[in-house]
Formats: C-alpha cells, sequence, structure tokens
C-alpha cells in the first residue's frame, strides 16, 4: 500500500491472521486503539494519512513476517464511503466520526 500524506480521513478494514496468541493479543491491544472491533480478527477504522502509516509502522514491529499477516483495506475518503454490509447474526455499526481528545 502506498504511503498516504493526505489529512483526508479514509475508511479501512484492517483484518489479521497472527500465528502466536501472544502478538495476536499485542495486534489486537494496538487496534483497539486506530478502530473499532468488528469481528475476531477484524476492525474498521478512519484514518489521515498519518495515523494509517503510524498503525502500519506499529504492527510491522509486532508481527513475524514469516508467519503473520495484516491487510489494510483502503474503502476511499471516508466522507464519501457508503457501506453496505450484510451481516448475519448480530447486527453490524458503522464507525462514525468522532473528536479525538489527546
Amino acid at each position: 500500500m502506498g504511503t498516504r500524506r493526505s489529512n483526508a480521513e479514509h475508511a479501512y478494514v484492517v483484518a489479521y491472521d497472527i500465528a502466536d496468541p501472544k502478538r495476536w493479543r499485542q495486534v489486537f491491544k494496538t487496534m483497539k486503539g486506530y478502530g473499532q472491533w468488528v469481528q475476531l480478527s477484524v476492525f474498521q477504522c478512519r484514518l489521515d494519512g498519518g495515523r494509517r502509516i503510524a498503525m502500519a509502522s506499529i504492527l510491522e514491529s509486532l508481527i513475524d513476517r514469516e508467519t503473520d499477516h495484516v491487510l489494510m483495506l483502503d474503502l476511499g475518503p471516508a466522507e464519501d464511503v457508503d457501506l453496505a454490509v450484510e451481516s448475519l447474526g448480530k447486527a453490524f455499526e458503522t464507525l462514525e466520526r468522532q473528536a479525538m481528545i489527546i
């Protein structure tokens, strides 16, 4: 994925397959700081370019490149994304824009 330095937020789906339970927990805890947990190893995120780069850098430092896999699916500008999600079972909730206090 190319490096985007824009301040415009994009919507992402991040999914991961981590072989080691300890690394999986580290990735899960990291992802909780960047998006909303959707399913076991899937998060939805709204990120500007800087936060996407920061997230990818942290994830890169946590995973084993030989056995683990992280997918970051860029759905496009968050303001333009109209998610069409079919959810079976528990209801799916989209991630709304929220103010972040740092």
